[in-house]
């Protein structure tokens, strides 16, 4: 096994492939926590020793406010990891989050810790509100009674590519492209919704947590989330026997970019807009590499490019493209938002 160095020379496609043909079992785990951390860059060295050793792979936020993680982690190596993570004062007893399926594909091909201003892009002056002041923790059990009650509303705080593959029963799914825009426009698309019971969720719990303190400094009087968000919801309903109220497959953001949670597919192909699909792929061609839903037919079809134009701009030179990267960057990203799909809103 080649040993992993904290600053790998190694190309993208050769980490991959080393990725690949390392068969041993591995666990996909996230967390995160709002904490104080006085010294990000010297904290992020001590993680990125460590976690190279027990040979991590994952990729990593730290910043003066916290962590945010998703890793895999070697499963022979799992408890050195756990005794590891418990032994940093910042991080002793922080709750993980196993990933609910494994595919046969890495969760990821390398370990990036990254030192950040913050561990979520939100946009919001954190100065400007109380961040501890959060909505209380709602468990699986209590999420399925918020969605049954009529006088509450459940409310997706992930971007709409996420909920158009997977939501939860009745849910309100804002189509907005990032958390940032959907915490600008959470006040006002939910104000009809300021006097109820509000339960937010997302993937992992973190997004959730920072705008139920969000909603609360806007006046909003009950709001809570569900702890742990989706991928912790998925393991009480299996170990409690609880119905699944979640339809369809949770987003996540690495390799495998989805976990099944409920058994239907609710979406459709991007390509012909007719079969129903929620895998979803990144365009063929690099220089658009935009993230889509393919069926089987349209992949054969278009050979896993997202358009006829992509499969033409691919068969250029390579000397030429990166001029042309300029220009069709901002084509892909017009023609997108032009045909996304809309998705139910508020």
């Amino acid at each position: 096994m080649q040993k992993m160095f904290a600053n790998d020379m190694r190309s993208r496609a050769e980490k991959r492939l080393a990725a690949s043909q390392d068969t041993r079992p591995r666990t996909t785990v996230s967390f995160y926590r709002y904490v104080r951390i006085a010294d990000p860059v010297a904290f992020r060295q001590v993680l990125l020793s460590k976690w190279n050793e027990f040979e991590c792979r994952g990729r990593i936020y730290v910043a003066s406010e916290g962590i945010n993680a998703q890793m895999d982690v070697l499963k022979e190596k799992w408890n050195e990891f756990d005794a590891f993570v418990q032994s940093v004062p910042e991080l002793a007893g922080i709750p993980y989050k196993i990933a609910v399926e494994e595919k046969n594909i890495p969760s990821f091909f390398k370990l990036t810790i990254k030192v950040k201003d913050k561990i979520v892009a939100d946009g919001l002056d954190d100065s400007s509100f109380d961040v501890t002041k959060t909505g209380a923790y709602l468990t699986a059990a209590e999420m399925n009674a918020y969605i049954d009650d009529e006088d509450a509303v459940v409310v997706d705080m992930r971007n709409a590519y996420e909920s158009e593959v997977g939501h939860f029963e009745k849910a309100v799914t804002p189509n907005v492209e990032t958390f940032r825009e959907e915490l600008t426009l959470a006040p006002r698309l939910l104000e009809k919704y300021k006097d109820k019971k509000v339960a937010l969720y997302c993937t992992g719990g973190i997004r959730c947590e920072k705008a139920s303190a969000w909603l609360r400094h806007n006046g909003f009087k009950d709001v809570k989330h569900l702890k742990g968000g989706i991928i912790d919801y998925a393991h009480q309903v299996q170990e409690q026997g609880l119905p699944n109220k979640f339809k369809g497959k949770n987003f996540v953001f690495d390799e495998r970019l989805g976990e099944r949670v409920g058994g239907e597919v609710i979406s459709h192909c991007h390509l012909c807009r007719s079969n129903k699909s929620d895998t979803h792929y990144h365009c063929k061609n690099q220089i658009c590499h935009t993230l889509f839903l393919g069926c089987v037919a349209c992949l054969e079809e278009r050979g896993g490019y997202c358009s006829w134009a992509c499969q033409q701009v691919d068969k250029l030179p390579e000397r030429i493209k990166p001029t042309l990267a300029r220009y069709y960057n901002d084509f892909v990203r017009r023609r997108q938002k032009f045909k996304k799909t809309r998705l139910r809103g508020v």
